[in-house]
């Protein structure tokens, strides 16, 4: 009997996997454990394992298809076989391409992605199946969530379904109004380029991550707060950990790491500030899970740093810097890099002063770090320029009030500013 190929469940915070290529073709034997593609998901990128021995008979899911968990994507079995009982929705067989290898060109990806996916499901009346990033969506572009089918397990309505309706009501009137020709009556048309223009289909990580900061933008009310502490305490104490013998495990202490300790600490005073907000319900977290923006090949990651109250800074600076290996060489998985309660992006190794992070909903608090620049301080009552970090503290204003949050910041910058006293509690 057949065997299907089920697009793995990776970790309980993912719905669904985009196949970005397979090492195998249609016809090819294949053993139990051999490579068959590999899929990617907002946070990583994984390999599925060939369940069974036998002939590759059918692939379901071409290259690029968005391919929700736990569906059939392929067919392993003997040559002959039937496998119509496998085929996602009885979909027709799928035109099988050559696989991505090291050697031969990556086939392009299959356009109707609808095609690759199990056949949807209605939703079921009264209760609609929905996840949260689904329902969050939808309420940012006035989607009707009733009227939709659900390409998830059991029916229920997922992101991308949303993503794929066209909007409604209020929504689509204000559609209408944005795609209005009014800027060509405004201003006169402009010449056509001359240059070489490159179209770069925006896909996987990518898209996922386009959709996720416009849906965070268009849900929560965002208000950012801006300050600087003095930053000579971090520079003083990243020369002394260079400087340290080896055996105390704290030369590659970074300040990013100390920042990160100290904000740790700090919401542990300010609870509110390590809390999610859904629909009406405001979760406080006890335990803070903090995550940290990641600059990857692949695009943006947000690892979680786990009880990181609880850690000492060489603990805490030891899983930040495991967790951005996993990061870059595709080791992370997505349990470590969900169930984040805050996060901090920091942008200074750019030589960026300042900026408005986006929050990463449904966390209720961002805050973005800064270069260390000559700031003005008043001194035996004269102005010094003095080595300064820049703080901005974005909040979601629809549960935290600006004087919280202003408090929370001014209590931070106290921290790093007197770092090594922040050590000593």
């Amino acid at each position: 009997m057949a065997t299907p190929v089920i697009m793995p469940r990776q970790g309980q915070s993912v719905e669904s996997c985009i196949i970005v290529g397979w090492k195998k073709r249609k016809g090819d034997q294949v053993k139990a454990g051999d490579i068959l593609c590999e899929v990617e998901t907002d946070k990583a990128t994984f390999e599925v394992e060939s369940p069974a021995e036998g002939t590759l008979l059918e692939i379901f899911a071409e290259q690029g298809a968005d391919v929700p968990v736990l569906a059939p994507i392929a067919a392993i079995g003997a040559l002959g076989e039937n496998i119509d009982s496998l085929r996602p929705g009885g979909a027709p067989a799928a035109t099988s391409a050559p696989a991505a290898s090291p050697s031969t060109p990556a086939a392009a990806p299959a356009a109707p992605v609808a095609a690759s996916a199990p056949a949807v499901a209605p939703v079921p009346a009264g209760k609609i199946k929905a996840s949260p990033r689904a329902r969050a969506l939808a309420a940012s572009r006035g989607v009707d969530l009733a009227g939709l089918r659900g390409t998830g397990p059991g029916g229920r309505i997922i992101e991308r379904d949303v993503a794929a309706a066209a909007p409604t009501g209020a929504a689509s009137q204000r559609q209408a109004a944005v795609s209005r020709p009014a800027a060509a009556v405004i201003a006169p048309a402009l010449p056509a380029a001359t240059g070489e223009v490159r179209e770069v289909k925006v896909s996987g990580i990518r898209r996922l991550i386009a959709e996720r900061m416009l849906a965070s933008l268009q849900t929560t009310a965002q208000l950012t707060m801006h300050t600087a502490t003095d930053a000579r305490t971090l520079q003083s104490m990243r020369r002394r950990f260079k400087e340290s013998p080896e055996a105390l495990g704290l030369r590659e202490v970074t300040i990013n790491d100390m920042v990160l300790y100290a904000v740790s600490r700090a919401l542990t005073q300010f609870p509110d500030m390590n809390a999610l907000f859904s629909g009406d319900t405001m979760q406080v977290h006890g335990s803070v899970n903090l995550g940290f923006a990641v600059d990857t090949p692949r695009g943006l990651m947000v690892p979680v740093i786990r009880n990181a109250q609880a850690l000492s800074l060489r603990d805490l600076s030891r899983e930040a810097a495991r967790l951005i290996a996993g990061c870059r060489d595709g080791g992370i998985t997505p349990d470590e890099m969900a169930g984040g309660t805050f996060t901090v992006s920091n942008l200074g190794t750019f030589g960026i002063h300042g900026f408005t992070p986006v929050l990463n909903a449904p966390q209720v608090g961002i805050l973005g770090v800064g270069a260390i620049v000559p700031g003005p301080v008043m001194e035996n009552d004269a102005v010094a320029f003095v080595p300064q970090i820049a703080l901005s503290l974005t909040i979601n204003h629809q549960v935290v009030d600006g004087a919280p949050g202003a408090r929370f910041l001014q209590a931070l910058a106290a921290d790093i500013g007197r770092f090594d006293l922040l050590l000593a509690r």
